[in-house]
């Protein structure tokens, strides 16, 4: 959301769901093989909320596609269902409502798969945009208060649709005319809401006139409708259909926007989780030569945020393997140096472009 500043198989009965826990020791992760049943049924929770038209436009636009049926209140928040999606449109901001996966679970039976949030987006460019990514603040200390919501030293596990989302947004938005006016790209892992489940963030931006665009609406609803096969077809950025390729992509480093990590993941195929910008890595410069810098040495909360987004991004793809991606050109010789002792201390591989793809 938000201001950035300057800155299946139908016939299976098994399906696995991630859940993590993060605590500044350690992130705790575990992949549940749940049984689909009547209670306890595997479903996507899509969140959006009238405060915000770029929310509840795509809500809308959603909600007037066929199979929408009235589901139950979840504390005075009316939901709606359609096959194995859940829609909730509550009155409060989008990063507000901590941990609706678990509260869905209490009211329902159901297991909460996978989130999916409806947000604006604003930039000090103005320029308008689509975007995807990944949502948590795992480099704030725990005496820090997140300014939009979260939890500090937190992150959610990423949606594996996440990748595959924004090239077909790229597609969807290119057969509605919105580009090369509007921009698809991703953006680094940022901001709350506290949530467990894998979870995504689809936001248009970034003024009050693109947030209100009716044709930009559509496309996010267009997005949601066919990436969840709603209208029959094969849901896309499903991790279990996947094509062979297990290889996920960890960015590390860089501009709020990726550029480098962006160049990787729009190649068909790649699978994308947490990104790390410049400012989700804070390092403190331990005063020596710029051409060293060893891991023990530089403090910050650095180390901290890339074990919680490589967990958390593990748990997601099971059995796939994360590659860290480092946008190298966006680091001090000491920093690249501290960074790649602390990988090689976690046994996190480095991966080439072409690795992923």
């Amino acid at each position: 959301m938000l201001a950035i500043g300057r800155w299946y198989a139908p016939r299976i009965l098994l399906r696995r769901a991630a859940s993590c826990t993060t605590t500044r020791k350690a992130t705790t992760c575990s992949a549940v093989t749940t049984r689909r049943r009547k209670e306890g049924e595997m479903v996507t929770l899509i969140v959006a909320t009238t405060t915000d038209a770029a929310s509840l436009g795509p809500a809308s636009a959603l909600l007037a596609m066929p199979g929408w049926l009235p589901g139950p209140s979840l504390q005075e928040i009316p939901s709606f269902k359609n096959g194995e999606v859940r829609l909730l449109k509550h009155d409060n901001s989008i990063i507000s409502e901590d941990h609706l996966d678990k509260r869905w679970e209490e009211l329902t039976g159901e297991v909460v798969e996978e989130a999916i949030f409806l947000s604006k987006h604003t930039a000090v460019s103005n320029r308008p945009s689509l975007t995807v990514h990944p949502i948590g603040v795992p480099h704030l200390r725990d005496d820090e208060v997140p300014p939009q919501g979260g939890k500090p030293g937190w992150a959610a596990p990423p949606s594996p649709r996440i990748g595959p989302w924004l090239r077909l947004l790229k597609t969807i938005a290119q057969s509605h005319n919105l580009i090369p006016e509007f921009e698809v790209t991703l953006e680094a892992t940022h901001h709350g809401p506290e949530i467990n489940s894998p979870t995504m963030f689809v936001e248009i931006g970034s003024t009050e006139e693109h947030w209100k665009r009716q044709d930009a609406a559509q496309v996010v609803a267009s997005l949601i409708w066919e990436g969840l096969g709603l209208g029959g077809g094969v849901k896309v950025g499903d991790w279990n259909r996947n094509d062979g390729n297990n290889k996920v992509l960890l960015g590390i480093g860089g501009g709020h926007y990726a550029p480098r990590h962006m160049d990787i993941v729009r190649n068909d195929g790649v699978w994308v989780g947490h990104l790390l910008s410049g400012y989700a890595l804070p390092m403190e410069d331990p005063g020596k030569s710029k051409a060293q810098g060893n891991a023990k040495d530089v403090g910050g909360t650095w180390k901290h945020a890339i074990k919680v987004a490589y967990e958390v991004t593990k748990s997601s793809f099971p059995g796939g393997e994360v590659l860290a991606h480092l946008d190298q050109k966006s680091f001090k010789s000491w920093q690249k140096n501290a960074i790649t002792e602390f990988l090689t201390e976690q046994n996190i591989k480095i991966g080439k472009p072409g690795d992923f793809y």
